[in-house]
């Protein structure tokens, strides 16, 4: 089997030797090239495992020829060479769809660990991305841990499985229970990195005295107590993924250093006199705005810059109703592992409908909860609206028609059954309905109730749509999907 071969491209003589000397010695081919001409003759003739471009060559810029080496069907990792303090077109770089990057003037150290890490890109995960993208479209859950048929899931898995084979520092958003932490596992299991360390780290949750000693470690005697020498965050995730979990919690002392490793890539055990290479991908998660906080001054822009090359923003659970079905099933069906008798719990309809129009301020983490309490309460293996104890009564009506049809299906495949019809509800769950008579069609009922409600709120807000939905509480989104299925017009 022939040797990976890397495609070098730069206009100074000296470094294209430097780096061809230390690539050969890693038992890699080497092609180079002098410009951007010359580049894309051999990518036309070759396949690479790796292209290597500084940023300025004499007919261009290696920008350019990292955006065409993205847009192309193989899956080749590019990483650009870009001159010391220009942390700018490192970000551009990154953001263009480049690997990883390097400073001048190279270290080799970090140019070997950058190299093995773009070798990891190439057939392994290329294989494994149809069988995971099979397993995501039908919605198990088995290949990542996010759950959910929903557009907005889908697209989310997409962009997901494109940011696993780039280095790039990604800052993942979203509010409290969205799913933060599973986004940023679920890049780490579909990266090169998969079989390396994840280790995630709150960042508000450590006292800012021990700060860099937890991040960076510590060297025997550097301060009372320090009794042994100690690995930090960074050294614990090397190789791997490190996420900074709540990272606008950080303290600005500690931004600065953060940031320091961050551009070195390496990094001080406090009471050392040398610093140690790392090699890390970086993944950050908040629920707060992190450019107010730049605004603020209570996050460093420079850090800001670093760390939000490429936002991944997690939509809350009231945006995508349509996965509660699937949800509610994964998680009965985990509850099921740690309590017995949930292994027998049903689901009522009715209940399901209260789920789906509820508002979820706490995302799923909240309904994770509202499904462990309802385990409790359940009477005669059935959880009915009342078991759910929902807050406040925040609902709204459910925008998807089927859902319990997702919840039904999802049910059968994680072997949590549902409750067949209403005749299982518990004595005082019932409806008070309009006449006290039972519906010839409970659809057509329900759907003149919500008919009536759009209506009314139409008419109190002139027909301004916008603030008809604020009104209601639903998405101007929503409102226009429930208008055109009821056929509500605004003349009416």
């Amino acid at each position: 089997m022939s040797s990976p071969r890397i495609l070098v491209v730069d206009d100074e003589a000296h470094l294209r030797e430097l780096l061809e000397i230390a690539l050969v010695k890693m038992g890699l081919d080497v092609d180079s090239a002098d410009s951007l001409a010359a580049a894309r003759s051999h990518l036309a003739q070759n396949d690479y495992a790796l292209v290597l471009t500084d940023m300025r060559l004499p007919d261009g810029l290696g920008i350019e020829l990292v955006r065409e080496v993205s847009a192309g069907e193989k899956v080749i990792p590019i990483a650009v060479i870009t001159a010391y303090g220009s942390a700018d077109n490192a970000v551009m770089a990154l953001k263009a769809g480049a690997f990883d990057y390097l400073s001048k003037p190279v270290a080799l150290d970090q140019l070997r660990l950058m190299v093995q890490s773009a070798l990891r890109v190439g057939k392994p995960a290329e294989n494994q991305r149809p069988a995971a993208d099979s397993k995501l479209r039908a919605g198990s859950g088995s290949a990542l841990r996010l759950i959910g048929q929903s557009a907005a899931m889908q697209e989310l898995r997409t962009q997901i499985v494109r940011l696993a084979r780039s280095m790039a520092p990604v800052a993942i958003t979203g509010e409290s229970g969205s799913g933060k932490e599973l986004a940023a596992r679920d890049i780490h299991a579909l990266s090169p990195r998969a079989d390396k360390p994840f280790v995630a780290v709150n960042c508000g949750a450590i006292p800012e005295a021990l700060m860099e000693a937890e991040f960076f470690g510590y060297r025997k005697g550097a301060f009372t107590g320090a009794a042994d020498d100690r690995d930090g965050f960074f050294q614990a995730a090397n190789g791997g993924t490190l996420l900074l979990d709540e990272v606008a919690d950080l303290p600005l002392a500690m931004q600065v250093k953060l940031l320091r490793a961050i551009q070195e890539r390496r990094v001080r055990k406090v009471g050392a006199t040398v610093e140690e290479a790392v090699d890390v991908r970086l993944v950050s998660a908040t629920h707060q705005n992190l450019a107010e906080c730049v605004e603020s001054g209570r996050f460093r822009q420079d850090l800001y810059y670093r760390l939000n090359v490429i936002e991944l923003k997690l939509p809350p659970l009231r945006e995508r109703l349509d996965d509660i079905g699937l949800l509610v099933a994964a998680i009965l069906a985990r509850l099921s592992t740690f309590t017995p008798q949930a292994e027998q719990v049903t689901l009522a309809p009715a209940a399901l409908s209260a789920l789906c129009a509820y508002a979820f301020p706490g995302n799923v983490r909240e309904l994770e909860n509202i499904l462990e309490r309802a385990l409790a309460f359940a009477n005669d293996g059935v959880i009915e609206v009342a078991d759910l104890g929902l807050k406040g009564g925040q609902g709204r009506p459910a925008e998807m028609p089927d859902l319990a049809d997702h919840y039904s299906e999802a049910a059968a495949v994680a072997g949590v059954p549902m409750a067949a019809n209403l005749e299982s509800a518990a004595p005082g769950a019932a409806v008070q309905l309009i006449g006290g008579e039972l519906p010839s069609s409970l659809p057509d009922y329900l759907d003149d109730i919500e008919r009536d409600v759009i209506r009314q709120a139409l008419a109190r807000t002139h027909f301004n749509r916008t603030k008809a939905a604020d009104l209601l509480g639903i998405s101007f989104r929503q409102l226009r999907y429930r208008m055109q299925r009821l056929s509500i017009h605004e003349q009416d």
